[in-house]
């Protein structure tokens, strides 16, 4: 009854599927483990570190299709890999010798091939024996004398049997012992450690909370525009109306003095506005900055360079950050062009501000505003390099992940 039970039970199929299955591709994950041996023993060679490069960039993805079985048949997940951090190029080349991510599951590819490969191949031995075995009584009737010297007699077989019996009742539990420990292997090389998790759930936080706070500027400027600006109008159409109609003379200044007010407060209540959530943003980064290239004091011209649109808070910060790039220009580099490029890379933007005036900026200048925007960019795990010689020009690249 208790073989019966074990073989019935779904757990046991489909962790024996998963074993199989999971031994199959372990074996090309495993010959990138022993390449990244070899890349690693010509590691001296430039040819070997890019080879090694390579099979790590592998090693990185490996566990996202190492994980279809789990999931598919197991229905158990890990998270991908947190992404590498680093800039394109030769930063990032040289990051990937650095990243524990890729070593861990350059290690996960080595050691889960001996686990699947001894979980298969004792189960395969386990069932194989254990059936024939289990069957010695039977075949006992047809053929005696080729059942081997253990089993010359019936009542032989039946010890024979049991023994089957035995080996067809562990095969279950070393299947499950497999999966075990590939739940621990996974659990300590693919799986994010308590850190990388705290620091996942912190960026999230940070990444809800900046989206928060930007649909409540865009709520914020709604209102204002739609209702404290309307009245202010209607006010201000009032009193203009007050002015034109009523003939005594201090009447009429009053009105008009109120009517100044009001457009005097208008104005400052678009000002506001606009430093909240610019109405141009809401078609598009690439109008937005076409929009403030248009109003600045420097002749400045826009290139724009994106798959899709970026999201609302990134390019809420890109486009107050270029402006204030260009409020910088105008007060202080005596420039006569400026160029705004805006393009994308991997996961990552990158604004560029070029100016051809003076030079001389640095984000540790008083009075330049680029140190206050370069912990802002930092706030958002971004980057800001300035090159800014003395007689110019003037290259200011942020540079912020996507999402």
């Amino acid at each position: 009854m208790i073989l019966l039970r074990v073989w019935a039970s779904r757990r046991t199929w489909r962790e024996l599927l998963y074993v199989l299955v999971a031994a199959a591709l372990r074996l090309p994950a495993f010959a990138l483990a022993l390449l990244g041996i070899v890349a690693c023993a010509l590691s001296v060679l430039v040819l070997g570190l890019v080879l090694l490069a390579a099979v790590l960039v592998l090693a990185r993805r490996a566990s996202r299709w190492l994980r279809v079985p789990a999931r598919r048949i197991l229905g158990w997940d890990w998270p991908d890999p947190q992404p590498l951090r680093a800039p394109t190029g030769w930063g990032r080349f040289l990051a990937l010798f650095g990243d524990a991510t890729a070593w861990r599951a350059l290690a996960y590819c080595f050691l889960s091939f001996p686990v699947f490969y001894t979980g298969a191949y004792g189960t395969a031995i386990a069932l194989g024996s254990g059936l024939a075995a289990a069957t010695y009584p039977a075949w006992w009737f047809i053929d005696p004398g080729g059942l081997g010297a253990d089993a010359h007699t019936w009542p032989q077989t039946w010890g024979k049997a049991a023994l089957g019996l035995l080996l067809l009742l562990a095969a279950p539990w070393l299947v499950r012992l497999t999966v075990a420990v590939d739940r621990l292997l996974v659990r300590g090389l693919l799986q994010p450690t308590a850190a990388a998790r705290r620091i996942a759930e912190l960026e999230a936080a940070r990444t809800a909370l900046r989206e928060d706070s930007a649909a409540l500027l865009r709520r914020v400027e709604r209102d204002l525009h739609d209702g404290t600006q309307a009245r202010l109008v209607a006010l201000g159409v009032a009193l203009s109306r007050i002015e034109h109609r009523t003939s005594e003379q201090p009447v009429r200044e009053v009105a008009a003095d109120a009517r100044r007010t009001v457009t005097e407060a208008l104005a400052e209540l678009r000002d506001i506005v606009r430093g909240m959530h610019p109405p141009a943003l809401d078609d598009g980064i690439g109008v937005a900055l076409s929009t403030l290239a248009g109003r600045s004091a420097v002749p400045a011209s826009v290139t724009v360079d994106l798959r899709t649109p970026p999201p609302g808070a990134t390019a809420s910060a890109l486009y107050f950050a270029a402006a204030e790039l260009l409020t910088n220009i105008a007060r202080h580099a005596r420039a006569t062009r400026a160029e705004i490029r805006l393009r994308e890379e991997d996961d990552r933007l990158t604004l560029v501000v070029h100016d051809d005036g003076r030079g001389g900026a640095a984000t540790d200048a008083g009075g330049t505003g680029l140190s206050g925007l370069a912990r802002r960019i930092e706030a958002l795990d971004g980057r800001l390099h300035v090159s800014s010689p003395v007689g110019g020009p003037t290259t200011v690249t942020l540079t912020v992940p996507r999402e």
